[in-house]
């Protein structure tokens, strides 16, 4: 009898032991679940908001960086449409017919470079003779009867034109075949 005593209070004591230990890691967890549930939270904001952050700074680069094509770009044509006059007037220069070979050959030289330095900024001529007419790219000066010709077929430019990319810097005047 004694044996089962002390076996029903060892049994007791496990019992109230377990209990114990329940209400230990209860009450400990309860404690812990709303503080770790703040500290996750805290987590997840201050993780949203760096996303948030990282987007919004990479926008802001892109954005800048397009401003600042769109301004090197818009400086650029302003540029080159003042210096063109000059390059229209080296093109008549060696054209002219002159004696003297070193002087042509200066000039050819001059335009020959002044031409590759364009060319190093992207500049480029816009092609006419023969062409289709599009007003986009061209500016019609006159218009002529050539049965020779296709309809709207450029017959003769007055005047080159060029374009910095898909933007036009000059139109190409031009005479047009009805």
């Amino acid at each position: 009898m004694e044996e089962q005593d002390v076996n029903e209070k060892e049994k007791v004591n496990e019992n109230s032991s377990q209990e114990i230990k329940n209400e230990d890691n209860k009450p400990n967890e309860e404690k812990q679940d709303p503080e770790v549930q703040k500290i996750q939270e805290d987590l997840e904001n201050t993780t949203d908001r760096l996303k948030r952050l990282m987007a919004e700074f990479d926008n802001f680069k892109k954005r800048n960086a397009k401003e600042r094509e769109m301004l090197y770009s818009s400086v650029l044509i302003d540029v080159v449409s003042k210096l063109l006059p000059v390059l229209d007037n080296l093109e008549k220069a060696a054209s002219a017919e002159t004696e003297d070979t070193n002087y042509k050959q200066g000039i050819d030289l001059v335009l020959k470079q002044y031409v590759d330095v364009l060319t190093s900024f992207g500049v480029t001529q816009i092609e006419s003779v023969g062409k289709t007419f599009d007003p986009e790219l061209h500016e019609a000066i006159s218009m002529i009867q050539d049965e020779n010709l296709g309809a709207k077929e450029i017959k003769e430019e007055f005047r080159k034109g060029y374009k910095l990319g898909d933007k036009v810097i000059r139109h190409s005047m031009v005479i047009v075949n009805q």
